[in-house]
């Protein structure tokens, strides 16, 4: 209560100072929310994508037609345990162009992957495809879900056309999330009327194919597995978990060097306001600090005071910053749960952190006065006017 009494004998000052403070805990905590959404979707895609190399056409990649027997051909490089030929295509026909990741549709063969796949899908309610599916039956990713607000049982429109939701997943932030997963012959003949025409008349819907996953045998070398697929399949182009890892990453390295500097900013910013509100402090308290000194009062105990009243300006700052934070970030993924879209994360290890470091920034930028206020002459304290 004493600190605080000392605090409110200077409103204006300690306000301005709390405020500043406030402003850069509130960007810290926001863009920390939203590096550790980042960091955690990267996290999952690295997983998603390990343990399996994606082949696709290198002319467009991903989107360039495969031929399926392509799909027997990668499976007999040596090396490879098992093959998955896949089909992906847009949600819509025509989607709208976005900073987001499209919606999919994504067919396959069920049990084509042999076991070898590790990243498992959670059924929320209903049931996976099987082999015995045909025609317009979805499995949908949670997000998918939500949106459409869809259970198993549910009919839902893709394309035009009524489909069954034989099954929702649950979360795994990543791409299943925003996939439906549907018959690799549905997905075919939706694929074959994508393309332009006269690619279309040159293919057969059954026979196409636009990626095969590929699963390497159990310590197999993945480069030299990688370097037979290309050599044996046309224009082939391959991706394997590690070079995602290393493509994404590398953006993610990017937005977390961005925090550092809004932490940067932030200890620059609050740090100036500390030191000033506390030199003006003890310029003021002169007179004061001088009784102390020579009633004995140690220059240890000068200084605990002092650097304790910044560490409670940071304190202060840091508490309303973290709750303005929070507001944003609750609100921000309020806004975008409904499209599927939620940008921040915020966890218990980023409200501690900026908590104990504004409090700590406080108690650093008050040392330098404080340091000076313990270091008066007694006597000349008291002849201060």
């Amino acid at each position: 209560m004493r600190l605080l009494r000392e605090l409110s004998r200077r409103k204006l000052r300690t306000t301005l100072t709390i405020v500043g403070i406030t402003i850069g805990i509130w960007a810290l905590v926001v863009f920390s929310s939203m590096a550790n959404q980042i960091n955690g979707l990267v996290g999952m895609g690295t997983e998603f994508y390990a343990d399996k190399i994606t082949v696709t056409d290198g002319v467009a990649f991903g989107t360039s037609p495969m031929r399926l027997t392509d799909a027997d051909t990668i499976a007999e490089v040596e090396g490879v345990a098992a093959v998955d030929p896949r089909v992906e295509v847009f949600w819509e026909a025509d989607p709208a162009v976005g900073f987001s990741v499209p919606d999919m549709l994504n067919g396959g063969i069920p049990g084509a992957d042999a076991g070898y796949e590790s990243f498992e899908l959670e059924l929320a309610t209903g049931r996976m495809l099987t082999v015995e599916d045909a025609g317009n039956v979805v499995v949908l990713g949670s997000s998918l879900a939500r949106v459409h607000s869809a259970v198993a049982g549910s009919s839902i429109e893709i394309r035009g056309e009524a489909f069954e939701v034989i099954g929702t997943l649950q979360p795994t932030l990543t791409a299943p999330d925003t996939t439906g997963y549907i018959p690799l012959s549905t997905a075919q003949h939706l694929y074959i009327n994508d393309l332009p025409p006269l690619v279309a008349e040159s293919l057969v819907a059954d026979e196409v194919v636009n990626q095969v996953i590929a699963y390497p045998e159990e310590g197999a070398d993945e480069a030299a597995v990688v370097s037979a697929i290309e050599a044996s399949v046309a224009n082939a182009a391959t991706m394997t978990g590690a070079e995602f890892e290393e493509t994404v990453g590398a953006t993610t390295l990017i937005f977390n060097a961005i925090i550092i500097g809004v932490a940067a900013i932030s200890l620059i910013v609050g740090g100036l306001s500390v030191i000033n509100t506390m030199a003006m402090s003890v310029a003021e308290r002169t007179r004061e600090i001088g009784i102390k000194r020579a009633i004995g009062g140690s220059r240890g105990r000068i200084i605990r005071e002092l650097v304790a009243e910044a560490g409670v300006i940071g304190l202060i700052g840091g508490l309303l910053g973290l709750g303005l934070g929070a507001v944003v970030v609750v609100l921000a993924n309020e806004m975008g749960r409904s499209g599927g879209t939620v940008l921040f994360s915020l966890t218990p290890v980023t409200a501690a952190f900026a908590v104990g470091f504004s409090t700590i920034l406080g108690m650093l930028a008050g040392i330098i006065p404080a340091w000076s206020a313990a270091r008066l002459d007694p006597v000349s304290a008291l002849r201060y006017e």
